[in-house]
């Protein structure tokens, strides 16, 4: 057990989280109760055409009912590795073959209750091909300038967190000296 945590409590095993109950020992020495969501890390990739357009994705979200402007992004898988997983799920969700994928950096989606990293990588030197999509899936591939996907970010038409974190990264690097 992990000594950070007094009590450590599995209250659900599924396939794609886990959730425990923990007694944290906080640096005063107090217990405090928590939840923690694990998830095995995910992998998200910012396409960018010949032409410097963004390669955006609408994709149905059930926990919010809604279909979000987003850049691909999943899991990854047992053994894979998330330059693998940006890979992969570039071509399943958009189509697109990249002949460059690089990192771009890393984040928590969410640290306050999950140990979820998100590791974001570009795509470049995009081949067009046919979407993979698993027979649940409801997306749709729409490349958009530079520009307008700022405007979108900035309208809140793009409110999806991990799609405006990747952007940010992206927009950071762009602007360094």
């Amino acid at each position: 057990m992990d000594e950070r945590f007094e009590t450590d409590e599995l209250v659900y095993d599924g396939r794609v989280a886990r959730v425990r109950k923990l007694g944290v020992r906080m640096p005063d020495g107090n217990v405090v109760g928590r939840e923690m969501v694990q998830f095995p890390g995910a992998a998200l990739v910012l396409p960018v055409l010949d032409d410097g357009r963004i390669v955006l994705i609408r994709n149905y979200r059930f926990a919010v009912d809604e279909s979000l402007y987003e850049l691909p992004a999943g899991m990854l898988e047992p053994d894979e590795s998330p330059h693998d997983t940006a890979a992969r799920e570039l071509i399943e969700e958009t189509g697109y073959t990249a002949g460059r994928v690089e990192k771009l950096g890393q984040f928590y989606t969410s640290p306050g209750v999950s140990d979820e990293i998100m590791h974001v990588f570009i795509a470049s030197e995009l081949t067009d091909g046919t979407q993979q999509l698993e027979q649940y899936e409801e997306i749709t591939v729409e490349p958009v300038d530079d520009a307008e996907a700022r405007r979108m970010v900035a309208g809140g038409q793009i409110h999806d967190a991990k799609t405006i974190g990747a952007l940010a990264l992206y927009w950071l690097r762009e602007n360094l000296p």
